[in-house]
């Protein structure tokens, strides 16, 4: 006998559709894959409904669905990287070289995605330190199961017993790859990419927006902490520290000129679409998302997404006349 006749399915979907797609984004490192994920998720829900006995409560039985679907995707994957995975960082002005395929790179993820009006305010500020860039980049050093266990004990805040439950293991072995995923991200010598986030200022983001769009090398060198990274994917370019970013800009910046930035929302950051002058008619094309991590009222890391096909997944036109 089952308790489906109980539980309103519908409901639960679109209760859970936003976590369950940055669950799944973090496990895939990819907003396009999560979102295919949950979709798959949501098709074996409705498949499977009537053997649904209620054991779980129906988000954990919606979280084991979305687990699975996310462990199929990444059997035999490369693991998506950013370019500080990948190779040294380049002292100032250097040629991007070639591009490597999409499916290599860490993608941004609209807020909008990840969050609904339901969700509490309290929640939605902690949850963003673990959707961020580099801490989505940092889980896909772990392997599938590690990530999965750390995800739903570290972030979401399962106990070992649920998780062991959602898992079909026991608890010990909760335990056990909890610590292995621990110790492989201090190996990996992540901790700086993983600190908190402080508040996000809408003074910082107003200031880079300003600066960018004149072309102002030394306000945009000075919004940067000392130590800041920028990267552009999908090439495997970066830079380390805000003195590497000011000689790489003033070799590129009058490639920038009359560019257009609008502010949005990504990975629980600030971010803007730049739409660059390609003509002399007044239109704008689709060029890149940039995605701000702050700290202590400075900028972190710049993530520059040189993709013009994201815009489509931010709800943004690929050109502004």
């Amino acid at each position: 006998m089952t308790v489906a006749a109980d539980v309103d399915l519908n409901d639960a979907l679109v209760r859970y559709r936003s976590e369950l797609i940055a669950y799944c984004y973090r496990m895939l490192g990819s907003s396009s894959e999560a979102e295919d994920a949950v979709q798959d998720t949501m098709l074996r829900a409705w498949r499977g409904f009537e053997r649904y006995e209620g054991r779980a409560s129906i988000r954990a039985w919606l979280y084991r669905i979305a687990t699975n679907v996310c462990l199929d995707m990444l059997r035999g994957r490369t693991r998506r990287a950013l370019p500080m995975d990948l190779a040294p960082a380049v002292d100032g002005p250097a040629p991007l070289g070639a591009p490597l395929e999409l499916a290599r790179w860490v993608e941004p993820i609209p807020d909008s995605m990840i969050t609904s009006p339901e969700h509490d305010p309290a929640e939605m500020v902690t949850s963003r330190d673990n959707i961020r860039v580099a801490f989505v980049s940092a889980l896909q050093h772990l392997l599938p199961r590690q990530r999965a266990v750390l995800v739903l004990r570290d972030v979401l805040r399962w106990k070992a017993d649920e998780v062991a439950d959602l898992l079909d293991t026991s608890v010990d072995a909760v335990n056990s790859t909890l610590r292995r995923a621990r110790a492989a991200l201090e190996a990996a010598n992540l901790d700086p990419l993983t600190r908190p986030v402080a508040a996000v200022e809408q003074s910082l983001l107003d200031r880079y927006v300003d600066a960018f769009e004149r072309l102002d090398i030394d306000t945009l060198v000075d919004l940067l902490r000392e130590d800041a990274t920028v990267c552009m994917p999908p090439f495997v370019l970066w830079l380390a520290g805000r003195e590497a970013f000011r000689r790489w800009l003033t070799d590129a910046i009058e490639d920038c000129a009359e560019s257009r930035l609008v502010p949005i929302r990504a990975n629980g950051c600030p971010a803007v679409a730049v739409y660059r002058a390609t003509e002399h008619n007044g239109v704008h094309h689709a060029f890149a998302i940039h995605v701000l991590e702050p700290t202590d009222n400075q900028i972190a890391a710049i993530h520059v997404f040189l993709e013009p096909a994201m815009f489509d997944s931010f709800g943004l036109p690929a050109r502004l006349d």
